[in-house]
């Protein structure tokens, strides 16, 4: 078994060329409209918007984003499909000795990285 990073798996699950649904992705609809139409989906098959049918994808990453996650993102992302935009952002920039520093902080909800 070969390891395949959470980030890149979600990724190839987002710009799948056969565009299979994606179950670790959920559709939030907005408004009246949608919400009536997303009740009456537990009743009949309604398709839900694809993320890859956008031309733009936002990435959220909470905790920080190392170099090499960017980097990850930017090779899946022109591999798979170039035409989507993608837009990364975390809550800070993560250096390689920062990652044991938040693995083994004793106060997991404030951890000093400095």
């Amino acid at each position: 078994a070969t390891y395949r990073p959470l980030l890149k798996q979600v990724l190839e699950e987002i710009f799948h060329p056969d565009k299979r649904e994606c179950p670790d992705i959920e559709h939030m609809s907005g408004g009246l409209t949608e919400l009536l139409k997303t009740g009456f989906s537990m009743f009949m098959k309604v398709n839900r918007p694809h993320p890859s049918d956008h031309p733009l994808l936002f990435i959220f990453l909470v905790g920080g984003v190392t170099p090499s996650e960017l980097r990850l993102i930017r090779e899946v992302v022109s591999t798979l499909k170039s035409s989507t935009q993608v837009i990364v952002m975390s809550t800070r920039l993560l250096r390689a000795s920062d990652v044991p520093r938040l693995l083994f902080s004793t106060d997991r909800l404030r951890p000093d990285i400095r």
